[in-house]
Protein backbone atom coordinates (compact mmCIF):
# COMPACT_ATOMS: atom_id res chain seq x y z
CA UNK A 1 0.00 0.00 0.00
CA UNK A 2 2.84 2.13 0.82
CA UNK A 3 3.68 2.38 -3.44
CA UNK A 4 -0.33 3.10 -3.66
CA UNK A 5 -0.65 5.77 -1.47
CA UNK A 6 2.33 7.79 -2.83
CA UNK A 7 1.61 8.11 -6.19
CA UNK A 8 -1.88 9.71 -4.77
CA UNK A 9 -2.11 13.15 -4.07
CA UNK A 10 -4.62 13.79 -1.00
CA UNK A 11 -5.96 17.26 0.20
CA UNK A 12 -7.67 18.56 3.30
CA UNK A 13 -11.26 17.44 2.78
CA UNK A 14 -10.86 14.38 1.07
CA UNK A 15 -12.43 11.40 2.77
CA UNK A 16 -11.03 7.82 3.20
CA UNK A 17 -12.83 5.07 3.33
CA UNK A 18 -12.26 1.54 4.49
CA UNK A 19 -13.75 -1.42 3.10
CA UNK A 20 -12.95 -4.61 4.74
CA UNK A 21 -14.34 -7.81 6.83
CA UNK A 22 -14.85 -7.10 10.02
CA UNK A 23 -14.54 -10.19 10.87
CA UNK A 24 -11.10 -10.46 10.05
CA UNK A 25 -10.13 -7.11 10.11
CA UNK A 26 -10.23 -3.60 11.56
CA UNK A 27 -8.24 -0.43 11.09
CA UNK A 28 -6.29 1.46 13.34
CA UNK A 29 -5.39 5.46 13.03
CA UNK A 30 -1.70 5.22 14.91
CA UNK A 31 1.13 7.41 15.20
CA UNK A 32 4.39 7.38 13.30
CA UNK A 33 6.66 5.50 15.51
CA UNK A 34 3.39 2.85 16.35
CA UNK A 35 3.27 2.53 12.38
CA UNK A 36 6.82 1.39 11.88
CA UNK A 37 7.04 -0.81 14.59
CA UNK A 38 3.38 -2.31 14.29
CA UNK A 39 2.49 -1.72 17.94
CA UNK A 40 -1.12 -1.65 17.81
CA UNK A 41 -1.27 -1.49 21.52
CA UNK A 42 -1.88 2.76 21.85
CA UNK A 43 -4.14 3.73 18.93
CA UNK A 44 -5.64 7.23 18.25
CA UNK A 45 -8.43 6.21 17.12
CA UNK A 46 -9.75 2.29 16.10
CA UNK A 47 -12.35 1.56 13.44
CA UNK A 48 -14.30 -1.83 12.95
CA UNK A 49 -17.28 -2.13 11.34
CA UNK A 50 -16.07 -2.32 8.04
CA UNK A 51 -17.13 0.53 6.29
CA UNK A 52 -15.44 3.38 7.99
CA UNK A 53 -14.48 6.80 6.65
CA UNK A 54 -11.78 9.11 7.52
CA UNK A 55 -12.20 12.91 6.38
CA UNK A 56 -8.93 14.66 6.24
CA UNK A 57 -9.01 18.00 8.35
CA UNK A 58 -5.69 19.23 8.08
CA UNK A 59 -2.26 18.59 6.55
CA UNK A 60 0.03 15.63 7.92
CA UNK A 61 0.89 12.60 7.82
CA UNK A 62 -1.87 9.65 8.72
CA UNK A 63 -1.00 6.53 9.66
CA UNK A 64 -3.46 3.30 9.84
CA UNK A 65 -2.80 -0.60 9.90
CA UNK A 66 -4.62 -3.61 10.32
CA UNK A 67 -4.28 -4.21 14.33
CA UNK A 68 -5.26 -8.34 13.91
CA UNK A 69 -2.27 -10.53 14.90
CA UNK A 70 0.30 -10.03 12.74
CA UNK A 71 -1.26 -8.39 9.56
CA UNK A 72 0.42 -4.79 9.85
CA UNK A 73 3.72 -7.07 9.85
CA UNK A 74 2.53 -8.65 6.41
CA UNK A 75 2.07 -5.14 5.06
CA UNK A 76 -1.23 -4.74 5.84
CA UNK A 77 -0.92 -0.79 6.60
CA UNK A 78 -1.14 2.47 4.46
CA UNK A 79 0.75 6.23 5.61
CA UNK A 80 -0.88 9.07 4.06
CA UNK A 81 0.62 11.85 2.97
CA UNK A 82 -1.90 15.46 2.91
CA UNK A 83 0.50 18.16 2.09
CA UNK A 84 0.11 21.76 3.21
CA UNK A 85 -1.02 23.60 -0.15
CA UNK A 86 -1.22 27.46 -0.42
CA UNK A 87 -2.97 29.31 -2.64
CA UNK A 88 -1.76 33.18 -3.72
CA UNK A 89 -0.30 35.09 -1.00
CA UNK A 90 -0.21 32.12 1.45
CA UNK A 91 -3.89 31.44 1.64
CA UNK A 92 -4.66 27.72 2.22
CA UNK A 93 -6.50 26.63 -0.82
CA UNK A 94 -10.18 24.24 -0.64
CA UNK A 95 -13.25 25.19 0.33
CA UNK A 96 -14.45 23.92 4.01
CA UNK A 97 -17.00 21.52 4.62
CA UNK A 98 -18.76 20.06 7.77
CA UNK A 99 -16.31 16.92 9.07
CA UNK A 100 -18.04 14.12 9.17
CA UNK A 101 -20.15 12.50 12.58
CA UNK A 102 -20.02 9.81 15.14
CA UNK A 103 -22.80 7.70 15.16
CA UNK A 104 -24.47 6.30 18.61
CA UNK A 105 -22.44 3.08 17.78
CA UNK A 106 -19.14 5.10 17.67
CA UNK A 107 -18.87 4.84 13.51
CA UNK A 108 -18.06 7.69 11.51
CA UNK A 109 -20.68 8.62 8.81
CA UNK A 110 -19.79 10.78 6.35
CA UNK A 111 -20.63 14.38 5.90
CA UNK A 112 -24.02 14.74 4.65
CA UNK A 113 -22.25 17.57 1.96
CA UNK A 114 -19.18 14.78 1.28
CA UNK A 115 -20.97 14.54 -2.33
CA UNK A 116 -21.26 18.27 -3.10
CA UNK A 117 -17.37 18.17 -2.07
CA UNK A 118 -16.55 15.56 -4.39
CA UNK A 119 -18.41 16.87 -7.09
CA UNK A 120 -16.66 20.12 -6.76
CA UNK A 121 -13.26 19.58 -5.73
CA UNK A 122 -12.71 17.49 -3.19
CA UNK A 123 -12.22 13.56 -3.53
CA UNK A 124 -13.16 10.21 -1.88
CA UNK A 125 -10.59 7.59 -1.82
CA UNK A 126 -11.37 3.97 -1.90
CA UNK A 127 -8.92 1.99 0.04
CA UNK A 128 -9.65 -2.12 0.15
CA UNK A 129 -6.69 -2.14 1.82
CA UNK A 130 -7.08 -5.10 3.40
CA UNK A 131 -8.49 -7.36 0.14
CA UNK A 132 -5.38 -6.00 -1.62
CA UNK A 133 -2.78 -7.48 0.88
CA UNK A 134 -1.59 -10.70 -0.40
CA UNK A 135 -1.54 -11.72 3.56
CA UNK A 136 -3.44 -14.98 4.07
CA UNK A 137 -5.29 -15.89 7.23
Amino acid sequence: MGKWAASKIFKVNDTLLFKYDPQHHNVLQVSRSDFHSCNATAPIATYSTGNDSFFIRAPGHYFFFCGFLGHCQAGQKVDIRVPKITGPAGVPTGSPIQPPQASPDGSIEPSPSSSESILCCNKTWLLLVFLMSEYLL
